[in-house]
């Protein structure tokens, strides 16, 4: 189930790592160290390649599983709010050309980015990929960023939407992403930010704690490792880039009764506490971060 534990940080690559959490909620127990060096927090030992691909599974879209998502299909037309202003915003810097999704899932976001560029994805679910494939054939790729067929300086924009902190080696991704955007190509990176005094509060209880989360950063080691991969111009956006109404509108996919749009005064209030910040410190722990090549 676990990999050999890792004596060394996968995001700076230096040490020493000290001993983090003990996360015990879900039936998948695990560890989390810290990187002394950058603050970098990783699951260690990492799920072995077996164990993270059977996370992924059917069950998994359809909550039935100890550790599970939502199938976006059931609420796309909510959905589209956010990908739809998603798409938008990134065409304020990049307004066409080849379009990547890494971890696409069902494909709802390249599905709104297609009206202006050539959607392509990347899909580690079979279950997810057998949809994304029978709409955008051959352009999803069933895998992962380390196994792609996809040449270098081909994409105008790679987003990753929560996706990052699914990676045991995100440094490589990083990497690999830069390798493949074209000159001014952007990356769109959403994840959490555990540096907020959100995630801090929280400690151990805080929900980003998973199973299928294998790497925790901060805005500042994620900024770091961008900038040292090559990337020349960032931008951090709390708690996201496209604005709240995008996020109410979608949130109604899951409303039920008149009751459930109470839920709109949590939204917003986490979204306007979210708006203040200054140099690392933030007071929720949710960031869109778009870095330049």
């Amino acid at each position: 189930m676990f990999k050999e534990k890792r004596t060394n940080c996968p995001l700076c690559r230096s040490g020493p790592i000290c001993a983090h959490y003990s996360i015990d909620k879900y039936e998948i127990k695990f560890k989390t160290d810290i990187c002394s060096n950058c603050g970098f927090i990783f699951m260690n030992p990492a799920l072995d390649d077996e164990t993270v691909k059977s996370l992924y599974s059917e069950e998994y879209f359809k909550g039935d599983a100890d550790y599970s998502y939502i199938d976006e299909r059931k609420i796309k037309k909510f959905s589209n709010h956010v990908w739809n202003k998603r798409v938008k915003v990134i065409n304020r810097y990049i307004k066409n050309g080849n379009f990547l999704d890494i971890g696409c899932s069902f494909g709802g976001l390249l599905e709104a980015a297609s009206e202006f560029h050539t959607p392509y994805g990347i899909e580690a679910s079979e279950y997810a990929y057998s949809h994304a494939s029978s709409v955008f054939g051959d352009k999803i790729h069933h895998g992962t960023i380390e196994d792609h067929p996809f040449p270098g300086n081909f994409f105008s924009a790679i987003t990753m939407i929560e996706l990052i902190e699914h990676l045991e080696n995100p440094l490589f991704a990083i990497e690999e992403c830069f390798r493949l955007l074209k000159n001014d190509g952007l990356l769109v990176i959403q994840t959490a930010n555990m540096a907020g005094q959100q995630a801090k509060k929280l400690g151990k209880d805080y929900e980003y704690f998973m199973p299928g989360h294998l790497s925790y950063f901060t805005m500042a080691n994620l900024t770091r490792a961008l900038r040292s991969t090559g990337f020349t111009k960032i931008k951090v956006f709390y708690p996201v880039e496209f604005g709240l109404l995008p996020k109410l509108m979608k949130s109604r996919g899951n409303f039920k009764t008149i009751q459930d749009y109470k839920a709109w005064l949590r939204i917003s209030s986490y979204h306007l506490k979210s708006k203040i910040h200054a140099g690392n410190f933030a007071m929720t722990s949710s960031m869109v971060i778009y870095a330049f090549k």
